[in-house]
């Protein structure tokens, strides 16, 4: 029987944080060295926790499936990072950071994860600069500050339109000096296929070599997954095209509990989908939504004209502008959080008022901000983003607004951990992405990039040793045990399980079509039938891969589509959770929008009575129902009501 217990220090809020490190448990520098760990993943959350870790004297092995820990997803996030500096002297402090999280979350997450989130936020900053990360300055050389989706606050840090790349450029060379001293193992091109217990303890992975597909074995006394995020389930997403479930679902399979798996975020500055035959979809920051703002037409004739290219939006008078967001949330404006802006744009143009051939587009328009500022000032800002837009495009967004809408960026749900980051599997823990604990329903702009490193550098390498101080008498073990045996066996059996299918569907033909479920059913919007429609489609599409994949190649050898198949074999059983998830939840909250739910302005409708609660689900068996099991939210320091950002 599982006992979700959240370990969460007592004392007043601002405290529990110091009174745990107080506290916890310690492992003395001769005993680090005997205790070895394996991190699975080389992101911002990944690379920062095998760096510390290692710094500190534990012996790691960090793992990636990229040719290089440099080509993390984590380079994708453009905009910025938040940190509680007040340096614009605007009002910030350390509790705003954390009200605006927990309210931005929509009342859906834990209030004593959030409120260390926001503590140690400014101390990010301090190492980043140590590093050597360029953040813009201001003209007396001081950190400069820029607004972000949810916050009437300048908190967020940024490298022009490259954050991500420059903080993960910084977490990389720690861990490359850990590597060169002898504390890092790294393995590249090695992907984790299945987590090893022994003695219902983490004690290692199963890992393939992708480029000769020899399946190895690697022992450790505890396990951290820092893999990212799930969003490619909906095929078409701004995520990398490598990123996947696949290392948190067999851990899952294993036992580790998974929360609030509906939990999606869709970002609502997207380019457009343009084609049947597109595989990814790029992002435009949320950075932009600073100087840029967003319209549709006021006349539905003016959106027509459009749609049919008879028109730009240049053409159309300042007068004929809806600036719809400015018109409804007047205090918060373009500036609204990620989940009410996505709504919003969906509303318009669901109501027949999108800009391109599709109607599925509203403007980003920056002519104001070119007036008020000129050119120059937007282009030092921005102008890495702008030449990123017209390349894609072919469109120059100093002279025409850019297209955008809304798309699937990010998971607020993962493995359910507890204040320690530990999984409800002893010795396997779990940071960034991978974990559920920070954002709630919705995860503020800038604070993806915030939790990875605030849980890479400032919070694991704590909460492991309370655990690892336990395991100094545990020699290293070799990886010719039976528990070693059994998970190699069950991969081998997977693997050439998808090998002898056998069919005539190429991989991507069945993503898209789980895809396009999980976007009807389990996207933007959901009802209850669209979503019970959507567990019988994936129950028939599951029966239909395992008919139908065809997979090219062979088995002991560099082949993407076996890799590709047995990710989408996850994140077909993924999407089904995902639905149940979303279907059991009848209320809505941040990203998760139930159209039965809403008040009569269109807003998400919280139910707080019945739902103030983590949803935490415990797999049974491939062909039994999970079981749901519920942490409780309690909220002792911030007031529960309907979000308003008007």
């Amino acid at each position: 029987m599982v006992k979700l217990q959240s370990r969460i220090p007592e004392g007043p809020l601002a405290e529990k944080w110091s009174n745990y490190k107080s506290n916890q448990n310690l492992v003395n520098p001769a005993n680090k060295r005997k205790l070895d760990v394996i991190v699975i993943g080389t992101g911002l959350a990944g690379a920062a926790a095998a760096a510390s870790m290692a710094e500190m004297g534990f012996k790691v092995k960090s793992f990636c499936y990229q040719d290089s820990s440099r080509r993390a997803h984590s380079i994708a996030a453009q905009g910025g990072i938040n940190a509680a500096k007040n340096y614009q002297n605007d009002g910030d402090s350390t509790y705003r950071l954390f009200y605006d999280t927990i309210k931005g979350g929509d009342y859906r997450s834990r209030e004593a994860n959030v409120y260390r989130l926001a503590e140690v936020s400014n101390d990010i900053i301090d190492q980043c600069v140590a590093q050597g990360v360029p953040f813009a300055r201001e003209y007396g050389g001081t950190l400069d500050n820029r607004s972000f989706g949810g916050a009437l606050v300048s908190r967020t840090f940024y490298a022009r339109g490259q954050t991500g790349q420059q903080l993960l450029l910084g977490a990389y060379q720690a861990l490359s000096r850990q590597v060169k001293k002898g504390n890092v193992e790294m393995y590249p091109r090695m992907e984790m296929y299945n987590l090893v217990m022994v003695d219902g303890k983490a004690r290692g992975i199963i890992a393939r070599d992708v480029i000769t597909g020899k399946l190895e074995r690697y022992s450790a006394h505890s396990v951290v997954l820092a893999s990212g995020g799930y969003g490619n389930v909906y095929f078409l997403s701004t995520m990398a095209m490598g990123a996947n479930v696949s290392a948190i679902w067999q851990c899952y399979k294993k036992g580790a509990i998974f929360g609030n798996p509906s939990f999606i975020q869709i970002h609502p500055t997207c380019i457009p989908v343009h084609g049947e035959d597109q595989s990814k979809l790029t992002l435009m920051s949320e950075s932009l939504r600073n100087d840029g703002r967003i319209w549709v037409p006021k006349k539905k004739e003016d959106a027509l004209k459009l749609q049919k290219g008879e028109i730009g939006g240049v053409d159309i008078p300042e007068e004929d502008r809806d600036y719809y967001l400015e018109r409804r949330y007047p205090a918060f404006g373009n500036l609204v959080p990620r989940d009410v802006a996505s709504r919003a744009a969906k509303e318009r143009c669901d109501a027949g008022y999108g800009v391109n051939s599709t109607g599925l587009a509203v403007f980003l328009d920056f002519k104001d901000a070119i007036k008020r500022l000129g050119k120059d000032v937007i282009e030092a800002k921005y102008g890495n983003l702008f030449q990123m837009y017209e390349k894609i495009t072919d469109d120059n967004p100093y002279k025409n607004p850019m297209m955008i809408y809304p798309a699937i960026h990010y998971n607020m749900g993962g493995m359910w951990v507890d204040y320690e980051l530990h999984t409800t599997i002893p010795g396997l823990f779990a940071t960034g992405e991978s974990n559920f604990s920070d954002h709630g329903a919705n995860r503020l702009g800038a604070s993806a990039l915030m939790q990875g490193l605030a849980d890479g550098y400032f919070v694991l390498p704590y909460t492991i040793q309370n655990y690892l101080a336990d395991e100094i008498n545990t020699p290293r073990f070799k990886t010719d045990i039976p528990e070693f045996d059994t998970a190699e066996k069950e991969v081998q059996d997977q693997l050439e399980k998808l090998m002898d299918v056998k069919g005539t569907m190429s991989v991507d033909t069945l993503h898209k079509k789980l895809g396009k479920i999980m976007w009807e059913g389990v996207g933007m919007a959901r009802n209850k039938e669209g979503l019970k429609k959507a567990i019988e489609e994936i129950a028939k599409l599951k029966e239909e891969f395992w008919f139908h994949v065809n997979i090219p190649g062979e088995l002991n050898d560099l082949n993407q589509e076996l890799q590709k198949a047995s990710r989408l074999a996850d994140f077909i059983e993924l999407g089904a959770l995902m639905a149940r998830d979303a279907l059991h939840r009848e209320e809505s909250c941040g990203g998760h929008f139930r159209e039965e739910f809403q008040t009569g302005e269109g807003e998400a409708l919280r139910n707080d009575k019945d739902f103030t609660y983590v949803a935490a689900w415990e797999y049974k068996g491939d062909d039994k129902e999970p079981a749901m099991h519920k942490e409780v939210l309690n909220f002792e320091y911030i007031e529960v009501k309907q979000r308003n950002y008007k």
